[in-house]
């Protein structure tokens, strides 16, 4: 008894002392979206009837700290209201969205491993894409070099689909096998800016008519960018950003494409005390395309792992999800304005002017192929956002795109509605995280 006595103080006393060092924080978000599509993500036909629902993500968020050590993960629920009944035994909504150790080398080095996001820059390559209620995270393992204004980051990924005792292929869908990142970033005085090389590595395999596999290999897809580039000047900024892709798609075709914007934002303050901002931006982005009458070689850039939605209109018609991603470009010209009435309370309307970066020609007519007008429609996007509370943020827009007839066809959609639109209304409830919005940029 008097062995158990002490070997109870001694655990005691260990786990006192711990947490003179070490803390465990839990923390966590919901998300309710309720929307109206009605054109959303993809022309709608005149025979197709538009659809509401509510979805929602819920995460719960738990860190282990200790000074040269944290442990951290995130598991979330994501479903769309009434997608289970109400009397069950189990369901396969729950997943983990990061698990990762991070230990501290020095007092400029860092070692994350783990799943975790990669969530750099304007989101536009790599982002932790959370607009869509799951979001996204990497098997990865970071290096983090960071002092001062300086900060270089690298690492890579090795990805399989199972513990096998034998060689396989690798089926996991839009998955890399291999990849590689480096990225460095610095500010100077009233200049920002970043690079960023990643190198992705996706399986190609062949198999025979029983299905069983005849050769396979990686193909590599290289993307050496300026992700920032940034100058400020007391209410202005000048910003741009400039990728560009090379070497081979999973095909084998030789990729060279490109992807750059330029854009100049001002504020105008009108009541600084109240938060009352007028925010103007304009410019454009080009998005390098192939042909549709070209299959040998491939100029189609590819966003890969960015936050899409931030992009080329909210209504998700251009790279997202694969949407319009290995087709003929997109130009886009746009102007966003959000007028703030006070710190909490805040209206923005885009417009966006789409226009195809390559040729596109009607296929129907091989021999006299008709080369279609470039022009693929305009996009109207207004949104609202107001922060209830420390806790609690409500966002809602309203969006609707105006399609021509070449839009329609590359969309292989002969008979589209006149009104193509989508609306929704979202309640945010994140108390711990700074951005208290999702999915809008100015």
């Amino acid at each position: 008894m008097k062995k158990f006595f002490i070997l109870g103080w001694g655990m005691l006393y260990i786990l006192s002392c711990q947490t003179l060092y070490a803390q465990f924080k839990v923390d966590g978000q919901i998300v309710q979206r309720s929307e109206f599509r009605n054109g959303f993500g993809s022309l709608i036909s005149e025979d197709e009837k538009p659809f509401s629902f509510i979805g929602h993500r819920a995460r719960l968020q738990a860190a282990y700290e200790m000074d040269d050590f944290t442990f951290y993960m995130s598991i979330q629920d994501i479903r769309v209201w009434g997608s289970t009944p109400q009397v069950k035994a189990s369901d396969n909504f729950l997943s983990v969205h990061e698990a990762w150790a991070m230990a501290k080398l020095s007092d400029t080095w860092k070692l994350k491993l783990g799943r975790q996001e990669l969530n750099y820059d304007n989101f536009r390559f790599l982002g932790n894409l959370d607009w869509a209620l799951q979001g996204r995270a990497h098997d990865f393992a970071l290096v983090m070099h960071e002092k001062e204004n300086m900060k270089f980051h690298f690492g890579g990924a090795y990805n399989q689909a199972t513990q096998a005792l034998v060689d396989q292929p690798f089926l996991i869908p839009n998955q890399y096998k291999i990849a590689q990142m480096a990225r460095y970033e610095n500010k100077w005085g009233k200049v920002q800016f970043s690079a960023l090389f990643w190198n992705d590595g996706r399986e190609w395999q062949n198999f025979d008519n029983s299905g069983a596999l005849l050769e396979k290999g990686i193909r590599y897809r290289s993307t050496l960018g300026v992700p920032t580039l940034k100058y400020n000047s007391g209410n202005s900024q000048l910003a741009g950003f400039y990728y560009h892709q090379f070497g081979k798609d999973v095909a084998g075709r030789t990729l060279n494409a490109y992807n750059f914007s330029l854009a100049y934002n001002h504020m105008f303050p009108i009541n600084s005390e109240q938060g009352k901002v007028w925010t103007l931006s304009v410019g454009t982005e080009h998005i390098s395309g192939t042909a549709n009458n070209e299959s040998e070689k491939n100029n189609s850039y590819s966003p890969l792992y960015g936050t899409n939605h931030l992009f080329n209109g909210f209504m998700d018609l251009f790279y997202v999800g694969g949407v319009h991603e290995n087709n003929v470009g997109l130009e886009d010209y746009f102007l966003r304005s959000r007028y703030a009435f006070s710190k909490k309370f805040f209206l923005q309307g885009d417009v966006h002017a789409f226009f195809a970066q390559n040729s596109i020609f009607r296929l129907e007519q091989p021999a006299n192929q008709e080369q279609l007008d470039g022009y693929l429609g305009t996009e109207l996007d207004f949104s609202l956002g107001y922060i209830v509370n420390d806790a609690f943020s409500i966002q809602s827009g309203y969006s609707q795109f105006f399609n021509t007839d070449t839009f329609a066809y590359i969309q292989n959609n002969p008979n589209p509605k006149g009104t193509q639109n989508w609306a929704y209304l979202m309640l945010i409830f994140r108390p711990t995280m700074i951005n208290r919005f999702i999915g809008i940029l100015l």
